[in-house]
């Protein structure tokens, strides 16, 4: 399997290999110790494939969202949002009367 990852690396290292006709590929697989099925699925450029023989499967991750903090949810529900219990409107109305 090691055989298989270390061509693909020199594969994307080497600009040459990398856009190379499909008989320059055949050509440096037959130098190469690999698998039959592995080069079936490089030269066909099968990646699903080849990526399920090197045991790479398809996964799903969940991740809950972080819990809400306290205050944020007090805010939310009663539109205040400062120390002294007034919202943004509440005190433009009081700075208002207060002129």
């Amino acid at each position: 399997m090691f055989d298989v990852i270390d061509f693909l690396e020199s594969v994307g290292q080497d600009a040459q290999l990398r856009y190379a006709s499909s008989e320059k590929v055949v050509a440096t697989l037959a130098d190469q110790s690999i698998d039959s099925k592995f080069c079936d699925a490089i030269l066909a450029k099968d990646v699903q494939g080849l990526g399920a023989m090197l045991g790479q499967d398809v996964f799903c991750c969940y991740i809950n969202p972080a819990k809400v903090d306290e205050d944020e949810e007090k805010k939310k529900y009663t539109g205040k949002d400062d120390k002294d219990g007034k919202n943004d409107a509440e005190k433009d109305n009081s700075d208002k009367r207060a002129a």
